[in-house]
């Protein structure tokens, strides 16, 4: 997967990450703990002043996935995609 797709995943993620860390009824010091971030790299990262890195969305991906609201959510906003389902798939191997 090129740069260009990551960064538009990112971006899609990066957009809706407060409606789907709303969902799982979680704070922003809530998803930073998950993630091993802190709570102002959450803040910085909701608020665009900061971009999320590919480990962070991948973390983040694997934490919404495990919930069947906001799994479903991911493939609607563009942020769970058939490329993203090969590329981890591939990883695995």
């Amino acid at each position: 997967m090129d740069n260009e797709r990551k960064e538009k995943l990112i971006t899609n993620l990066t957009n809706n990450l407060p409606v789907l860390r709303t969902m799982l009824h979680m704070s922003q010091s809530d998803l930073a703990n998950t993630l091993g971030l802190s709570r102002q790299q959450i803040v910085s990262i909701e608020t665009k002043k900061r971009r999320m890195t590919w480990a962070t969305f991948l973390a983040a991906v694997l934490v919404f996935k495990s919930n069947k609201e906001t799994n479903q959510l991911l493939s609607v906003f563009g942020i769970y995609t058939d490329e993203l389902k090969e590329f981890i798939k591939k990883k695995d191997d």
